[in-house]
């Protein structure tokens, strides 16, 4: 009985592995060819400035989706740890001299401390309580860096140069940053990836999707949510720091409340709780900022809210959270198929 039990047993077990490798492959191939294309764009005449500016978005919607898509946490204040990065970092370079690597690390640094302190204060409400304080927090960075001395007041930080990385190759080119821009674009992405998937990840979807039950469980919930807060800070700062040596330059425009907006538009057009969607927002908007802004001038920010709020109303999910859940219905049909077969 035990070898026919174990028989019976084991080809259910056995039959869906097929499928999960080539689905995972066929995921992988497509980072590939996306990575291939990445380093091929100044080649094939893509701007490199343009693609520069895009990856930096696309790692703040990528540090801003692993606090809402991933924890379940709202913040409309993370520009405070994106334009304060980018503000720390033009002010090294530009007033120190201190090496890219360096100013960017100090940046990161900063952004880092700063969610410590506002996800510390933050992290002891909820909901829209929670988003408030974000907001409020992040107002007052932004008063900080218009009066401040040394971030240039509404002019900001002009001419900021990029350096010599490790004082040896020289970031002046357009291709040697674009590279640059690219490697720490795509470390960081495997880096949120490889956290989400961890069980450290495991935990923080558990919050998002009840938080009583992992309370229950004896997981110290503020202290995850905490943490997950300074590494989406961290992260954010990192994009702003890498914005302010593309451009050459930090405003108050990184840190002003509407930035925090426009992450959290790309975010949601994209699709939260997807890896590659925040990449798509920001492609997205990026895009249509650039297209349009010579064209329609400020009109451009109502184009892309009517864009958003169709987007809202027919792809709830997001561009690519609507892709997944289609291939999630189609699978699901065709396993009912078989069965019915």
């Amino acid at each position: 009985m035990s070898a026919t039990s174990s028989n019976t047993i084991n080809p259910p077990a056995m039959s869906p592995t097929p499928k999960a490798p080539s689905f995972m492959s066929a995921t992988r191939i497509t980072y590939l060819v996306l990575l291939a294309l990445l380093l091929a764009a100044p080649v094939i005449g893509l701007y490199p400035v343009f693609v520069m500016k895009l990856l930096c978005f696309a790692l703040f919607a990528c540090a801003f989706n692993l606090l809402l898509g991933f924890t379940g946490l709202l913040s409309f204040g993370h520009a405070a740890f994106f334009g304060s990065a980018a503000y720390i970092t033009g002010w090294f370079v530009k007033e120190q001299n201190w090496t890219p690597e360096v100013a960017i690390l100090a940046g990161t640094v900063g952004a880092g401390l700063i969610g410590l302190v506002v996800g510390a204060v933050a992290i002891r409400r909820q909901g829209i309580y929670f988003a408030m304080i974000t907001l409020a927090i992040a107002q007052m960075v932004y008063f900080v860096c218009l009066q401040a001395p040394f971030t240039g007041g509404e002019d900001g930080l002009q001419g900021v140069g990029r350096g010599n990385l490790l004082g040896l190759i020289s970031l002046q080119s357009d291709t040697a940053m674009y590279y640059f821009v690219v490697a720490i674009f795509v470390l960081c992405f495997l880096f949120i990836s490889r956290i989400v998937n961890s069980p450290f990840g495991q935990v923080l979807k558990m919050i998002r999707e009840n938080e009583p039950r992992a309370i229950s469980l004896g997981y110290q919930v503020d202290r995850y949510k905490l943490l997950a807060f300074v590494l989406s800070a961290a992260l954010s700062g990192l994009a702003g720091s890498l914005k302010t040596l593309v451009m050459g330059f930090a405003t108050l425009s990184d840190v002003h409340w509407s930035m925090s907006g426009e992450v959290i538009l790309m975010t949601l057009l994209g699709g939260v709780g997807t890896f590659f969607g925040p990449v798509v927002g920001s492609g997205i908007v990026i895009s249509l900022q650039n297209l349009l802004a010579d064209k329609v001038g400020s009109w451009v920010t109502v184009i892309i809210g009517v864009i958003f709020v169709l987007c809202v109303l027919a792809f709830r999910k997001g561009v690519v959270g609507e892709l997944q859940a289609f291939r999630d219905r189609r699978k699901a049909a065709a396993r009912l198929a078989a069965k019915q077969a």
